[in-house]
């Protein structure tokens, strides 16, 4: 099938009607972008948890449509602003797409990855170093495929740290990457924690694909376990939800263990060694690696 794409530009309180009215039209897909991306008037519309975004939408937006080819659709944009009511959004450009493989092209943009001696290879893809630590990770539903910077960061700490034998705590665990590896590399006893369900769900399947041990829960399934269980606890979340957890974080943590913290980025580790500071004075909390802006935050607490 042939299809065009059309690149339209409107404002902020216009995205969704037009949205849900492109759909309704028969559109294949339907994004929104900034349109002032990678310039000093770009805004932040989405927060981290527990923080309100900054915007509700972006002031200048670039909709990217897609329809048939055979979709008269200069016709439809009329008929749509004459339903709606206000301005006619201006069409920037258009351009034909053909009809393609999408599963392959999509497999295309997920090559292993490499972080030392750890591979990250999806399904569809031969390990290219048999003999290193291979994880078998496909791109799904819960985040972490091993190419983010702040996975990166943590994979790369565990390569280096990681003592065998050793417990581990994974808190966010999403896709489980991060304790599978920990598995792999020799850690005895892995448990991973995340609030979505879909992250369990997921994390349990990529384990048992890997053929690990690790136990998978909800945050309250950890409510049975003494204090001090873990040598290694491992939150690669973002930095305003790790300060929010600290004390239960901490807790976890078994004396003489070591707190490895990720997805705060450079501007915020001050702030997230000064919580952590306050709450355990003896913790030597610091920058234990830096990736395109991001750190990532260890320690080892004193006995």
């Amino acid at each position: 099938m042939s299809m065009m794409e059309y690149e339209l530009r409107m404002p902020g309180p216009a995205v969704e009607a037009w949205s849900d009215a492109l759909f309704e039209a028969g559109a294949l897909s339907v994004t929104v972008e900034d349109a002032d991306s990678q310039t000093p008037d770009e805004l932040a519309v989405y927060g981290e948890p527990g923080v309100a975004p900054a915007q509700a939408s972006w002031k200048n937006n670039r909709v990217l449509v897609l329809f048939d080819a055979q979709t008269p659709f200069g016709s439809l944009v009329d008929s749509i602003t004459r339903a709606l009511g206000g301005p006619r959004p201006a069409v920037l450009a258009q351009r034909s797409v053909q009809d393609r493989d999408w599963v392959q092209q999509t497999q295309s943009q997920f090559p292993p990855v490499q972080i030392g001696r750890i591979w990250i290879v999806p399904s569809w893809h031969q390990p290219p170093d048999p003999a290193a630590c291979n994880i078998r990770i496909d791109p799904g539903a819960a985040f972490g495929t091993g190419t983010h910077p702040t996975t990166r960061l943590c994979l790369a700490w565990m390569e280096q740290h990681l003592t065998p034998g050793c417990s581990v705590l994974d808190y966010g665990c999403g896709s489980g990457v991060l304790s599978i590896c920990a598995a792999l590399l020799g850690a005895a006893r892995v448990v991973g924690v995340d609030i979505d369900p879909q992250a369990v769900s997921t994390a349990q399947a990529n384990a048992a694909r890997n053929g690990v041990s690790a136990r998978y829960t909800a945050p309250d399934g950890l409510n049975a376990l003494p204090p001090g269980s873990f040598d290694l606890v491992v939150a690669n979340i973002l930095a305003n939800p790790i300060v929010l957890l600290a004390p239960n974080l901490l807790r976890h943590l078994a004396p003489a263990g070591t707190l490895l913290l990720s997805g705060v980025l450079d501007r915020q580790a001050d702030e997230v060694i000064g919580a952590y500071r306050a709450l355990d004075p003896e913790l030597p909390l610091r920058v234990a690696g830096l990736d395109e802006g991001w750190v990532a935050l260890g320690a080892r607490r004193k006995a």
